[in-house]
């Protein structure tokens, strides 16, 4: 057999293996999308024939929808508020735990464990500790001495804050993970040449950890804004998106305006609109890798 029938019989043998996934993808993934792009230029209440609208649903989401805007700004506060402290808390506890403290297996089990659990549940949990009643949280702070305790999730100052800690505190452990996964896979002699060069104490984490790591933190950053982007859970558990829409997300906002008022189109060209903000924002961290990214 010639080196160039090999090539076609492994390259079909690699399209037999990957078929059943791209035949998912396609049909789970691909065609609704294609669908809800098309859906976006229309006018439709799942009860009556959809009506042509053109672009009209996106002048009145871009122009005209000041309940948009400010779910979008909801969605913003929440990914910057989100992000950067998750993967910074998320860096500390892995740097800690590749130093081989006591207990290790434990710890990785405890912070893992609210990645792996219901986020329904965790929205619950949080509920009853968030209450202004009754709650947890805020019976520390009275026997701290605080003397105004906020009503967190019926607030609409605290409300989007409370979500933000609690997306933080469940979502660490993924990131920690990853992060510990990259520390270990970081050689001991790449260390033991930077001692020699002085790279000691934090300049060794400077000069050494942060761009030997940097692959690992750029996945982590890309996977934690889609994550952030698309909050939905959360939101509606707890606070249902109030109040007065204080946690209003486009997520949130896209399923109110589809199954709650029937504007499919409209909610089609909402989820479009954040479509385009995280393919640009993805592209752009892609573009922007090569001036901090260093691969071995």
């Amino acid at each position: 057999m010639t080196r160039s029938s090999m090539a076609v019989a492994e390259a079909r043998s690699a399209w037999l293996f990957l078929a059943p996934s791209l035949l998912l993808f396609a049909v789970f993934v691909l065609l609704p999308v294609l669908a809800a792009f098309g859906i976006s230029f229309t006018r439709w209440d799942l009860f009556t024939a959809p009506h042509f609208a053109g672009l009209q649903n996106y002048k009145d989401l871009i122009v005209r929808d000041e309940l948009f805007h400010k779910v979008l700004r909801n969605t913003l506060v929440y990914v910057i508020g989100t992000v950067p402290v998750q993967m910074l808390l998320a860096l500390l506890v892995a740097l800690l735990l590749n130093r081989g403290v006591r207990g290790q297996t434990a710890l990785r089990v405890i912070y893992f464990l609210p990645v792996v659990s219901s986020t329904v549940a965790v929205a619950l949990i949080w509920s009853w500790i968030y209450n202004s009643n009754f709650g947890v949280l805020n019976a520390l702070l009275s026997q701290l001495g605080v003397q105004d305790l906020p009503a967190w999730l019926n607030s609409s100052r605290y409300a989007l804050p409370a979500l933000i800690i609690v997306a933080i505190w469940q979502g660490l452990g993924y990131s920690m993970v990853l992060f510990l996964a990259g520390l270990q896979g970081i050689s001991r002699e790449v260390y033991e040449a930077g001692a020699i060069d002085g790279a000691v104490g934090w300049r060794k984490h400077y000069h050494l950890t942060l761009p030997l790591l940097s692959p690992t933190t750029f996945f982590v950053t890309i996977v934690s804004l889609i994550g952030s982007f698309q909050v939905f859970d959360l939101a509606f558990v707890m606070t249902q998106g109030g109040p007065a829409n204080a946690t209003n997300t486009i997520v949130y906002y896209v399923y109110q305006n589809a199954f709650q008022f029937y504007r499919m189109g409209y909610a089609s060209a909402a989820a479009m609109i954040l479509f385009a903000i995280i393919l640009v924002l993805t592209l752009l961290q892609y573009r922007l890798q090569h001036r901090w990214v260093h691969y071995e």
